[in-house]
C-alpha cells in the first residue's frame, strides 16, 4: 500500500504524492534550505542579490547579446537571434509559471524582493542557460566565460531564497531546449 498525501504546488496542480514524490519534495526543501543559509554570509549574499538583480527579466544576458552585436560586427546577426532565443526563453518560463502556478518558497526567509508570487520554473535560469549556450556557440570565449556565471546566477536564486533546486532545474532545461531549438536559426554550427 502507497502512503499518499497532498502536495502544495499551486491551484494548477492538485498531486496526490507517493512516498518517493514526498522524498524528491523533501529534498527540494532541504537543498534550498541548506543554500539558503549560504546567505548568512554577507559576501555571499551581497553577490547572490546582484546576481538576482541583474538577472531580471533577463537583463543582463540581453544587454550582452546587444554589445556582442555592436562589437562583433561579422557575427551581428547571430548575435541579436541569440539575444531573441534568450528572450524567448524567458518569455516561454514566464508562460510556463502563469499555468503552473507553484507559490514562491514560503520556509526560508527570501534576501529579495520578486516581480512575481510564482517560482516554477526559474525564469533566471531560462535566461541563463539560454544565453550561455546560445553566446557560447558564437565565440569561443564566451563558452568558457559565461556558463559559470550563468552557474553562478541560477545558484543565486536559492541562496536569495525565491527558488526551489526544481525551479532552477527545470529553468536551465528550458533554456537549454530553446537555445538548441533557434540553433540553426541563429546561424551557429550544429554538432551532429
Amino acid at each position: 500500500m502507497t502512503n499518499t498525501r497532498d502536495v502544495d504546488l499551486g491551484p494548477a496542480l492538485d498531486v496526490k504524492c507517493s512516498g518517493s514524490r514526498r522524498s524528491l519534495r523533501d529534498a527540494d526543501h532541504r537543498l534550498l534550505s541548506a543554500l539558503r543559509d549560504c546567505g548568512a554570509d554577507p559576501r555571499v549574499a551581497g553577490a547572490a542579490r546582484a546576481l538576482s538583480w541583474s538577472g531580471e527579466h533577463g537583463a543582463v544576458w540581453l544587454a550582452a547579446g546587444l554589445a556582442g552585436a555592436a562589437l562583433d560586427r561579422e557575427r551581428r546577426t547571430g548575435w541579436l537571434r541569440a539575444a531573441a532565443l534568450t528572450a524567448a526563453a524567458h518569455l516561454a518560463s514566464m508562460g510556463v509559471k502563469r499555468i503552473v502556478r507553484r507559490p514562491r518558497p514560503a520556509h526560508v526567509e527570501p534576501l529579495v524582493r520578486t516581480t512575481g508570487r510564482h517560482s516554477f520554473p526559474s525564469s533566471h535560469a531560462s535566461s541563463a542557460v539560454a544565453a550561455a549556450l546560445a553566446y557560447g556557440a558564437l565565440r569561443p570565449a564566451c563558452a568558457r566565460l559565461v556558463p559559470p556565471l550563468a552557474a553562478a546566477m541560477c545558484v543565486s536564486r536559492m541562496v536569495v531564497g525565491v527558488h526551489y533546486p526544481s525551479d532552477v532545474a527545470a529553468g536551465a532545461a528550458l533554456g537549454a531546449f530553446a537555445a538548441r531549438a533557434g540553433r540553426t536559426w541563429m546561424g551557429a554550427p550544429t554538432d551532429g
